[in-house]
């Protein structure tokens, strides 16, 4: 890719991004070369500390030359007034609006970027967080798209001889590449590039926070492909069901599983003919099937394939593909950039 392509996709990348930074922080990333802002993944804004810049290879504050240091600069330091700036642009100047998503910590901007906030928890009668207020801090995890990254993992999640896609469950800690890759795949189903299908699929992508498809407007902002459809901001046992229903899709997508309900809707798409993907935070595979509700699904076999990725290599690193036991596939093979070749 030559340098005015990564300068466009940088832009790309960057343009919701940059319409919630104050101004002089603005200044300061877009004057950062672009090596450096195609690395960036985080943003980290804590009142009294500098702007922290995390990414690959990346874990330093922001300087008044536009440059990276790992000291601080005190003439670079947030105030409360980067925050209300941060929030009231990324909520568009409605906390009150989006009171549901800071009740679990964060905000979803358009394009798929998710704004963390660390502040003081209001709890209900019930004892429950009811919203988060004092916000003192603010993290911009910036979302990417990578079109292909799937394509090493396409011959370990197709049915050999029906050329069914299997139900595939991704996994990783934060940061690895999860959703990046099931994009990718919903794109790669529905545009019918996934080896082994045999025609383009009928995808449902339940993105109960808006990270997947990154829609704006309920328009996905992401490439998800013309067979795809998606249920914004929908919880995703609901979303689930209701695709089912009434949108017949042969693939339903959704990230970041972990609650009882999930596991139910979960186990009733599968008895209904329809595939699964979805993706869960965890180490292991082991480590994942401890978590209760999680339990009965690995009992079940309701996945066929786990794919487990790291970010040894960057994020997307393929490290593990393992049938419905959790055993390894055979020897799999990964490449220096921590693909796995086609098989």
């Amino acid at each position: 890719m030559s340098n005015k392509e990564l300068s466009l996709q940088t832009d790309e990348t960057w343009s919701h991004v940059l319409r919630v930074l104050p101004p002089d922080v603005q200044a300061r990333v877009q004057a950062l070369p672009l090596d450096i802002r195609l690395r960036i993944e985080e943003l980290r804004f804590r009142v009294g500390q500098p702007v922290q810049v995390c990414g690959l290879g990346l874990n330093g504050f922001l300087h008044a030359k536009a440059g990276l240091t790992d000291t601080v600069d005190a003439s670079c330091l947030v105030t409360e007034d980067h925050i209300s700036r941060v929030l009231q642009a990324a909520t568009q100047a409605s906390l009150y609006a989006v009171e549901d998503e800071l009740r679990r910590g964060f905000v979803t901007m358009p394009g798929g970027h998710r704004v963390g906030v660390a502040g003081r928890a209001v709890l209900t009668d019930a004892g429950t967080i009811r919203t988060i207020r004092s916000i003192h801090a603010v993290n911009i995890r910036i979302a990417r798209e990578h079109i292909g990254i799937s394509q090493s993992i396409h011959p370990y999640v197709v049915h050999p001889e029906s050329g069914r896609p299997l139900n595939v469950l991704l996994i990783s800690p934060p940061q690895c590449g999860k959703t990046t890759m099931l994009r990718d795949m919903v794109r790669a189903y529905s545009e019918g590039q996934v080896t082994g299908v045999r025609r383009g699929l009928k995808v449902t992508v339940v993105d109960e926070r808006s990270e997947i498809a990154g829609s704006v407007a309920g328009v996905p902002q992401f490439h998800l492909g013309p067979r795809t459809d998606v249920l914004d901001a929908c919880p995703k046992a609901e979303g689930m069901l209701m695709a089912i229903r009434s949108l017949s899709p042969d693939v339903v997508a959704t990230d970041e599983i972990g609650r009882d309900e999930d596991s139910t809707a979960i186990l009733d798409a599968t008895h209904a003919g329809v595939s699964v993907l979805a993706t869960a935070h965890a180490h292991t595979v082991d480590e994942w099937r401890k978590r209760p509700a999680m339990a009965s699904l690995f009992a079940a076999h309701a996945f066929d394939r786990y794919v487990v990725l790291s970010r040894r290599r960057g994020p997307g690193t393929v490290e593990q593909v393992l049938d419905a036991r959790g055993m390894p596939l055979g020897r799999i093979r990964v490449q220096a950039d921590g693909r796995v070749p086609d098989a």
